[in-house]
């Protein structure tokens, strides 16, 4: 199926349009048997790189995260989930091949905890990152570490009870936003500056040494779970999101789940 200039449909009631962007949200409670059809979907390298992976919880979201991409990459380009190919960028973020159809669609992919995120878009570069909030975490030394001075002062500003919720907010912000870059950990987090108060829009504030680059970007926060920090970094403005629940062990994207997958939100 070749995506028009209006967005790649696909049948059953399910479509990705032009000036939307789409976050699946996937659950890891799955069956053995379930993870195992699931994973017949990867590529060869795919599957012996789950098989590396020491511990099962790793395993299950290495198959459940690319195994879900790729049904949905399939279904917007018609094609068997296990004809998408992929290629990867020098560091290391996965692509669709470029040249045809595939060139337009866009997507990124995020684990933590019990939760997969798979965000897809259409003409737009796309992050997403995910993180299960932990209070034990030592946050403020991390933050002094990793953050940009201007982020410190704010995460210290706030109420103590609150800085837990700031530094994942801070943290998802920026994770999606180098994801979305395809830079990685090269372009340093303190390079760069996110809003964090609670309550304030998620807006990409500054980026150096080009202050331009900022109005290039769009971040909004995802409602996944309350225990965890979600955002969706994407390239431009003027798009809607909505974010779908994909069925927990649904190992096809066939025509009832693509008209009775729920959506959490739209916004």
């Amino acid at each position: 199926m070749s995506i028009g200039s209006r967005g790649a449909a696909a049948q059953g009631g399910y479509a990705l349009p032009q000036d939307e962007v789409h976050v699946w949200r996937i659950g890891l409670d799955w069956q053995p048997q379930d993870v195992g059809k699931l994973k017949q979907v990867l590529a060869p390298d795919e599957r012996e790189k789950a098989d590396r992976f020491y511990f099962e919880i790793d395993h299950r979201r290495h198959v459940v995260g690319r195994g879900v991409a790729r049904l949905l990459l399939g279904r917007c380009l018609g094609v068997d989930a296990h004809e998408v190919q992929f290629e990867y960028s020098a560091l290391g973020k996965p692509r669709l091949a470029a040249g045809g159809a595939a060139a337009p669609l866009q997507f990124n992919v995020s684990h933590s905890g019990d939760l997969v995120l798979v965000a897809l878009t259409l003409g737009r570069t796309v992050g997403v990152d995910v993180e299960r909030m932990r209070p034990d975490m030592e946050h403020e030394q991390i933050a002094a570490h990793f953050f940009s001075p201007a982020e410190c002062a704010a995460l210290m500003a706030l109420n103590p009870g609150l800085r837990c919720d700031g530094f994942f907010t801070c943290w998802t912000r920026k994770e999606a936003y180098i994801k979305a870059t395809g830079d990685g950990l090269s372009l340093p987090l303190d390079q760069f500056e996110v809003s964090i108060v609670p309550g304030e829009p998620a807006r990409l504030l500054a980026t150096r040494p080009d202050p331009a680059e900022a109005a290039r970007w769009t971040l909004r926060d995802l409602d996944v779970g309350s225990a965890y920090k979600a955002a969706v970094a994407v390239e431009g403005s003027g798009w809607r999101l909505k974010v779908w629940d994909w069925p927990e062990g649904c190992c096809s994207f066939g025509a009832e789940n693509a008209e009775n997958a729920p959506l959490l939100h739209r916004a």
